[in-house]
């Protein structure tokens, strides 16, 4: 389990950690919907606030956890991939609220919703992590494609304005080629996904909804899934902690969901992220081929995500509290 390096140790994942967490993940998903969700309702601010802080703290209890019974580097690694995977899910949460508006979905069925979507996410991810990790063990030069690819997504995401009038999900091709399949109904009685009328068997826009939320998941996922790799190639530690970071994206959606409006330079920083992490990809990759150690180390990772995330939200911040004032004069 534990292989000594120093006066280290670093942490070899067995079979029993990967069900541990597994079932452990499963059991808080039964609570949530089973228990603490069991009937729809609208979240609460408050409500989710608290939720956002209880996921927050577990998956600083589980970086400690790794801190203690393994490696100090991989206890760095999955703080650095979390907070990576967190600040990049931030753009999801502009998604949904536009997804919910578009399709009019109640307040109150929007957390089912959602818990769907992430279930469906954390599988998706889970492909994408394994699959990622076996490239990059197998083709090294693959880093050179996904640093690339996040690049380009950065200078895309810097350049790409925002047309939230221009917003048709009935434009997809997913849920174009779904409606040709299934017949779809417009009434969504008690937020069901799908409806039995006279024989027939009609989707809801909830299953809509529910689909396009998936759909976007997987777009956002291609971005993201790269992105942690840079941090670390351990398949636990990059499972792990994009897990946690999706777990907490539905509460940290309804806490922040009336206040997004004052982010409005936080693309920026996302876009300097995914660059920067692009960069970072290619360069240490070269270094490792040409046998130097990487020059861009997951501290200067972590420093640039937190640097650029908090010059973004202060510079929103302080903008839109000069633009209420010149409002109100």
């Amino acid at each position: 389990m534990f292989e000594a390096i120093g006066q280290d140790t670093v942490m070899h994942e067995t079979a029993v950690h990967w069900i541990v967490f597994l079932v452990f993940v499963v059991a808080m998903l039964m609570l949530d919907l089973g228990v603490f969700h069991k009937k729809d309702k609208e979240v609460s601010v408050k409500e989710a606030i608290l939720w956002t802080v209880f996921w927050i703290v577990l998956a600083l209890l589980f970086c400690f956890g790794i801190y203690l019974f393994g490696h100090k580097t991989q206890a760095f690694d999955f703080f650095t991939a979390y907070l990576l995977e967190k600040s990049l899910s931030v753009d999801n949460l502009f998604v949904f609220i536009m997804i919910f508006g578009y399709f009019n979905i109640a307040p109150r069925y929007q957390h089912k919703i959602l818990f769907w979507g992430i279930l469906g996410a954390l599988v998706m991810r889970a492909i994408f992590i394994f699959a990622g990790v076996a490239l990059i063990s197998r083709f090294g030069w693959v880093m050179y494609l996904f640093g690339a690819f996040l690049v380009y997504s950065g200078i895309h995401m810097l350049f790409q304005k925002d047309k939230d009038e221009d917003f048709n999900p009935e434009k997809n091709l997913v849920i174009r080629g779904f409606r040709k399949l299934m017949p779809v109904t417009d009434q969504n009685p008690e937020g069901h996904f799908f409806v039995r009328r006279d024989g027939v068997l009609y989707a809801t826009t909830f299953f809509l909804t529910l689909l396009f939320i998936e759909v976007s998941d997987l777009i956002f996922a291609v971005d993201s899934v790269p992105a942690v790799l840079s941090v670390s190639n351990d398949t636990f530690i990059v499972f792990t902690s994009n897990i946690f970071a999706i777990l907490g994206l539905r509460s940290l959606y309804f806490a922040l969901s009336g206040i997004m409006g004052y982010f409005q330079y936080l693309k920026y920083a996302l876009a300097g992220i995914l660059s920067f992490i692009g960069v970072k990809m290619c360069v240490n990759e070269l270094m490792k081929e040409l046998g130097n150690e990487p020059p861009i180390s997951n501290y200067a990772s972590l420093g640039v995500i937190v640097g650029l995330l908090a010059v973004a939200i202060v510079a929103s911040v302080i903008v839109k509290k000069r633009g209420a004032k010149r409002a109100q004069a």
